[in-house]
């Protein structure tokens, strides 16, 4: 029998982030910057201790837990409550996102030292880490979807933190608009499974999938199950940014880098990749929900690949980065490779999140330039920095041994085995992926790192070109960054380049995930597949090296060098003959011009036409005023007939009463009537 887990070790996992986050937002003027940061980065420590030794009951005691801890109503047999769920699954994410949430809090106190709302960011990104672990622990989707809805909210705050800034504030509007039309396709989902299901909690829900599978969306011949999956991707699509709602993630670059590396790169961006693992029995049953995945995935991975080439803002690079491997777990998830999508998720968000907190590091020690052509030759001023980013880097390229490579490798080996009509085109982009993904990121590296220093005789952000009194300009040296900034930077670099050895094993063909992710092995046999060709993380990695996506990363890592440290003749001399491409590129596609020209114009008009028409015309106009014009009318003819004279009144009785006498005695009269006047 397993063990069992604490239900208030549990309760604390989650609360003790809150606690936190109160402290610090409603008493953070009171008891000062350092005691704010103290309170919250405690809270997520001892968020992180109790998840670190969960994960270990789970994972070597074969602990669970699956129960209600609050009841809050029960319409009918539907129950509305606050549960757990403790599997291999929530306890690898409650891990991560401790951890990269404990060294985002870290790192902030360099970061935002000067910064006037030192403790409403700590506030914020301590309420954060507690939506995001209501998310993942639920075992209802009631509590789903409120952690849902609150990390959306909390990444509104955030990324709108400089509230003085239009850009920001421009983009944590985006965010949040396109984060709602994706939630809407989310609840329809929820709303369909609940009504056919007659259960919130997810494993009532998972032992009706067989009755679902059978039924069809009322109306058409769909079956209600892909339209109920399909509804529930569309919310990943929104919250894990994939093609055509990958829109708001480049943007929200706008808050500070904390938070790109915390809820960008590791943790709210892979709560879609986590609920459709989560909801694998549901996904299991509809090919058509799976090779719908799979596409939207496949445009991702490659398309927002192409973008990360012509960025220049080094954060803005590490973003398009993070949607290109968004893609890629959304590959996984279509390909039924689940357990390799998420293994997938925790790698990225160790070398992710590394990568956003060591561009935040180049951006302190440039003063807060963030354009990487003004910066080279860095790896002298900043050695911890640029060793970790070089990491980093390796991590994200799938350099054989970093963790990067057993994620990465797995999902194309996934999507190679899968035999979804979907896979063909999946597999070309996934392999095209790796050599894009290898030249913008070293294109990245070497500009930052390597090569002429571009930052002398150049002003920093704010400087405006002027001198002290002696006529000396500004000190244009970089600088390391303090030891709280360095400390998350080197511990984060650890977990990049072994977690992938250490886990693959245990994650992908061991039992970690059994009672997880559901997976039906004889229509999707992929994983099987893998299996069979597993011999080892050191086999695997040797191998790695005879393989077609080592060598076109290599070619990439090859041609970055040769193209910006080299003959940086070559891309400028591409720039002007591709000018089209390059403009295509630079406008991402024209998908912002279209959605703000085309949808918010057509929006815009619908709502008009709704306000003036709908409200204005037939509901203020017709229904409203037109029912109090028609009873005013029909007063002012009672009106008419009100006089108040006693004649009057004598009058219409008598005519009253000799009408009344004329339709009953009718019967009798007419036949005199018609004898005295013809028939």
């Amino acid at each position: 029998m397993s063990a069992q887990l604490s239900q208030n070790l549990l309760l604390t996992v989650p609360l003790a982030p809150l606690a936190g986050a109160i402290l610090a937002g409603f008493f953070g003027k009171t008891i000062g910057r350092r005691a704010s940061h103290m309170v919250t980065i405690l809270g997520v420590l001892v968020a992180f201790v109790l998840s670190a030794m969960t994960l270990y009951s789970v994972a070597v005691d074969g602990a669970r837990f699956n129960a209600t801890i609050y009841e809050w109503m029960v319409l009918g047999p539907l129950k509305m409550e606050v549960g757990f769920l403790v599997d291999g699954l929530t306890a690898m994410m409650m891990c991560v996102v401790t951890f990269v949430s404990l060294m985002v809090h870290i790192y902030t106190i360099g970061y935002m030292e000067e910064d006037d709302g030192y403790q409403r960011f700590f506030s914020y990104i301590s309420l954060f880490t507690f939506s995001m672990l209501m998310l993942v622990m639920s075992n209802n989707m009631l509590q789903l979807f409120f952690g849902w809805e609150a990390v959306g909210l909390v990444s509104y705050l955030l990324i709108g933190f400089w509230y003085k800034k239009q850009s920001a504030i421009f983009a944590n509007m985006k965010a949040f608009l396109v984060n709602r039309v994706g939630d809407f396709g989310f609840i329809l989902g929820i709303g369909l499974l609940v009504a056919y299901g007659g259960s919130l909690n997810y494993t009532e829900t998972f032992a009706k999938a067989d009755v679902l599978s059978k039924m069809v969306f009322p109306g058409t011949d769909w079956a209600l199950l892909s339209v109920a999956c399909i509804c529930l991707f569309i919310g990943a699509m929104g919250k894990s940014a994939q093609f055509p709602l990958h829109v708001w993630l480049p943007d929200s670059m706008e808050g500070p880098t904390p938070i790109s590396a915390l809820i960008h790169a590791a943790t709210m961006v892979t709560a879609g990749i986590f609920m459709v693992a989560r909801m694998s029995p549901l996904f299991e049953l509809s090919d058509t929900a799976l090779n719908f995945v799979m596409v939207i995935g496949s445009i991702t991975a490659l398309f927002m690949g192409f973008l990360g080439i012509i960025q220049n803002d080094i954060k803005r690079v590490v973003a398009y980065s993070t949607l290109s491997q968004l893609g890629y777990m959304t590959v996984a998830l279509g390909a039924s490779a689940y357990s390799v999508a998420v293994f997938h998720l925790m790698t990225h968000a160790f070398f992710k999140a590394l990568l956003f907190l060591g561009a935040g590091s180049v951006i302190m020690g440039m003063h807060h330039d963030q354009d990487i052509r003004n910066m080279g030759g860095l790896r002298k001023y900043m050695p911890i920095t640029w060793i970790t980013s070089l990491l980093g880097s390796l991590a994200l390229i799938g350099t054989p041994l970093f963790s990067g490579f057993y994620s990465k490798d797995s999902i194309i080996e996934a999507v190679h085995a899968s035999h979804l009509p979907a896979s063909g085109f999946a597999y070309f982009a996934v392999i095209a992926g790796v050599f894009v993904t290898a030249f913008y990121s070293f294109r990245m590296y070497f500009l930052v790192f390597h090569g002429k220093e571009h930052f002398h005789h150049k002003p920093f952000p704010g400087e405006h070109d002027h001198h002290d009194d002696h006529g000396h300009g500004h000190d244009h040296t970089p600088h390391e960054s303090p030891w709280v900034v360095t400390v998350p930077l080197v511990l984060l670099a650890i977990p990049s380049v072994v977690i992938g050895f250490l886990a693959i094993q245990p994650m992908l063909y061991g039992e970690f995930f059994k009672d997880a992710i559901f997976v039906n092995l004889h229509a999707h046999p992929a994983m099987e597949e893998l299996a069979s060709e597993f011999h080892g993380a050191v086999a695997m990695a040797v191998h790695g090296l005879k393989t077609l996506p080592f060598w076109l990363a290599f070619a990439g890592v090859a041609t970055a060098y040769v193209f910006y440290m080299v003959a940086p003749s070559i891309p400028a001399t591409l720039a002007k003959v591709l000018r089209p491409l390059i403009v295509i590129l630079e406008n991402k596609y024209f998908m912002d011009w279209f959605n703000e020209n085309v949808l918010a114009r057509l929006a815009r008009a619908i709502g008009v036409g709704l306000w003036k028409g709908g409200d204005g015309a037939l509901i203020d106009g017709l229904v409203i005023n037109g029912s109090a014009k028609t009873v005013g009318g029909i007063a002012g003819l009672v009106r008419r007939v009100q006089t108040g004279f006693l004649y009057w009144y004598a009058l219409v009785m008598i005519l009253g009463v000799t009408g009344l006498m004329t339709w009953q005695l009718w019967p009798y009269i007419k036949p005199q009537f018609s004898a005295l006047f013809g028939s």
